[in-house]
């Protein structure tokens, strides 16, 4: 499937066949070799107050047994 650019005022437009489900809202990037990808804007997580309570993000790395950074060691 072929489609064409067209300018609305200021902008240009790339029209989105009606057999293609959209979202509300797209981030836009340039790819390589001039691709133009879309991908949908997903809400922030962390944002959500319901998400950040029912997580937990507690950290428990370590290297050689030690904590790194400054993470607290559970002593067993």
């Amino acid at each position: 499937m072929t489609i064409k650019a067209r300018k609305v005022g200021n902008s240009t437009v790339l029209p989105v066949p009606s057999s293609i489900k959209v979202s509300a809202e797209y981030d836009v990037y340039q790819g390589r070799d001039g691709q133009i990808i879309y991908t949908p804007t997903a809400p922030n997580p962390f944002l959500d107050d319901k998400f950040v309570k029912t997580h937990d993000f507690s950290q428990t790395e370590a290297l050689n047994d030690r904590p790194l950074g400054t993470e607290v060691a559970d002593d067993d």
